[in-house]
């Protein structure tokens, strides 16, 4: 219902020019007052949001790492030719058994063959010139670095034959040591390089290791000799014990993770190439100082070693906004290294649906 307003007051002389505007101004400012709606209610406080929170807890002082890897031999050997050529013959398969010593392929021995003859001539022709030239040399014919230069001629050719019988003797392959044949990618037939793998023979006797891939902050955490639970689906699901027998010195190029290799013990049916877990207990980090671990539900809009969270506020029923520096991600959360402290407590459902300062209903349980 609108105000009623006051009946108008009578006419009277018109005022001068200036009182007249200034009157009616007054005038329909009080008749806007009285016919306008109430002014509106102020704008009430956005609805209550359900949340859950967590309790910030000490960072524990270890940490357990569950990685995958491969099981390898400790020695896989690739072996090839120390010159090009047509191989002639390879004379084992893929998971042959070899012994020490024992034939594995050969090359074509023409061309070799050839070179060899080729460079013994040479040699032969090189030394009659040095012969040739010292003679005349001793009666003044020649000068002295006419009969250096045909020695040293000579001596190339020594070495030539030399070479090339060194790469008839590498025209076969032979086993290294006792082991298996992992790899066979030539065929007969086939023109390889020099140095190009023909075969890969694995070393039985160096046992095996399983190889994992570990970030660098992971491998500050570790120690040679440090046992851990391997596990192996292929051979059963019991886990076995397997130290840590070497860690690697340089990161790969195009992952940026380090090797780390675990000594298995003798299993019956280990195999190059089956696939492995293993857990490994990771040391507490000394840096970390004051750092607390929270849900990882808890952090968003991370980005680097940054995020955000919501800390609750129990006296006034209220978030704010907080960033924080975030470590490493554990089984039992994000490890935040500063902005927290242990005992305070951060929203961990729906955060994205928050603001700073708002108010907030608990969730129940």
């Amino acid at each position: 219902m609108r105000p009623s307003c006051p009946p108008s007051a009578p006419r009277r002389a018109r005022p001068p020019g200036g009182v007249v505007a200034m009157a009616a101004a007054a005038a329909l400012a009080g008749l806007a007052g009285c016919s306008s709606e109430p002014p509106p209610p102020p704008p009430a406080e956005a609805a209550e949001q359900t949340v859950a929170i967590a309790a910030v807890t000490a960072a524990g002082s270890a940490a357990r790492l569950t990685v995958p890897g491969t099981v390898r031999m400790k020695r896989e050997t690739q072996l090839g030719f120390n010159s090009s050529g047509r191989i002639a013959a390879i004379l084992v398969r893929e998971g042959d058994r070899v012994a020490r010593g024992q034939l594995l392929a050969r090359l074509d021995p023409t061309s070799l063959s050839a070179a060899g003859a080729s460079a013994r001539a040479e040699a032969i022709r090189a030394e009659a010139d040095v012969g040739r030239l010292q003679k005349l040399f001793d009666q003044g014919w020649v000068t002295a670095p006419r009969v250096e230069q045909a020695r040293a001629n000579a001596a190339a050719a020594r070495a030539r034959v030399a070479q090339t019988g060194f790469d008839i003797g590498l025209a076969t392959i032979r086993a290294p040591a006792a082991g298996v044949v992992l790899r066979r990618p030539a065929e007969p037939g086939q023109i390889v390089a020099p140095g190009q793998a023909v075969l890969t023979v694995g070393e039985v006797g160096a046992g095996y290791v399983l190889q994992l891939p570990l970030a660098d902050a992971d491998l500050a955490r570790l120690a040679r000799g440090q046992a851990a639970q391997v596990r192996l689906p292929a051979l059963g699901p019991a886990p076995v014990t397997a130290p840590i027998s070497e860690i690697g010195a340089r990161g790969d190029d195009g992952t940026g993770t380090f090797r780390v290799e675990l000594a298995l013990p003798a299993l019956p049916g280990l195999r190059s190439g089956l696939i492995g877990t293993a857990t490994l207990q990771l040391a507490g980090a000394a840096a970390t100082g004051t750092a607390v671990t929270v849900p990882a539900t808890a952090i968003f809009q991370a980005r680097a070693d940054e995020g955000f969270v919501y800390a609750y506020d129990a006296a006034s029923g209220r978030v704010k906004r907080r960033m924080v520096a975030l470590g490493r991600v554990e089984d039992g959360g994000v490890l935040v290294t500063a902005g927290l402290r242990v005992g305070e407590r951060v929203v961990v459902s729906g955060p994205d649906r928050l603001r700073d300062g708002l108010r907030v209903r608990l969730a129940r349980g």
